[in-house]
């Protein structure tokens, strides 16, 4: 989305540097006198709302298109599922049990990478919510094949900083929970759902949503661990109430591992030869 077009018109940048030179006085130090749009105290205004939504919509679609990232495997899935190696950090013994998780997560995330690579990143690039656990483990994977990652993280109340193996120029911070999970189905060619917990549920059954009701495209839409997904969610009981169609329950498919989860991609997806 680069604009390459010359204006005649003088640059916002040039009069921002041009206004942090001028005299010291009370006109020039009133609030008032500030750029609107080098002013973060108005933009930050509840009034601007419209344009905060706009700018943080904007800002990761113009970025990955000056990279050229034309599609995304999305990997969505809980923050608190430890790696293998720090399974005894686990808060709970089904947390411990749900570490392999990580490694299948890491092991795709590094297999569908590879793939990415043969596009020169431009296709099936790996993407996150950017934070720990399931998300550490994709943007790990895909770090370790040599490949570039997207992580897009939010503002929490807590303590939040993104991990340490998302590509630096592809990292994004979010405020809008609405708009991060737009840019996460943007670009999607794939998703996969991995054990977690209110967010991932959350993300799983709006792409599910829009799926359903054809505003999204059908794509492979995988769920690591049956086992995990079936006791969570009674999927069939929906189906016998009547509240979703028995074919919606073709919209995903629940796969164990890394292998199972490219071949349906792949089969999908028919490489050229």
């Amino acid at each position: 989305m680069r604009d390459d077009r010359q204006s005649q018109f003088r640059d916002a940048q040039s009069d921002r540097s041009t206004a942090e030179k001028v005299p010291d006085t009370p006109q020039t130090r009133a609030p008032a006198y500030r750029l609107a749009f080098n002013d973060n105290d108005f933009l930050l205004r509840e009034e601007l709302r419209p344009v905060r939504l706009q700018l943080e919509l904007l800002k990761p679609e113009m970025i990955q298109t000056e990279r050229g990232i034309q599609s995304t495997v999305v990997l969505f899935g809980g923050a608190r599922i430890p790696a293998p190696d720090d399974r005894a950090s686990a808060r709970t013994e089904t947390l411990a049990g749900l570490s392999k998780y990580y490694e299948e997560a890491r092991k795709f995330a590094h297999k569908m990478t590879e793939r990415s690579m043969q596009s020169y990143g431009r296709e099936f690039v790996i993407a996150t919510g950017g934070g720990p656990g399931v998300m550490e483990a994709g943007n790990r994977g895909a770090h370790e094949a040599g490949g570039t990652s997207i992580g897009l993280n939010i503002v929490l109340p807590h303590e939040q900083a993104p991990n340490e193996y998302v590509t630096p120029g592809l990292c994004f911070n979010f405020h809008y929970f609405a708009i991060r999970k737009m840019h996460f189905l943007m670009r999607a060619k794939a998703i996969c759902v991995f054990p977690g917990g209110f967010g991932t549920l959350d993300e799983t059954f709006e792409a599910l949503t829009l799926i359903q009701t054809d505003r999204m495209k059908p794509m492979p839409f995988l769920l690591f661990g049956q086992e995990f997904w079936e006791r969570i969610v009674n999927w069939e009981a929906l189906a016998d109430a009547g509240t979703i169609s028995p074919e919606d329950l073709d919209l995903f498919q629940f796969v164990e591992t890394a292998d199972e989860a490219v071949e349906i991609i792949d089969a999908f997806y028919p490489r050229e030869p």
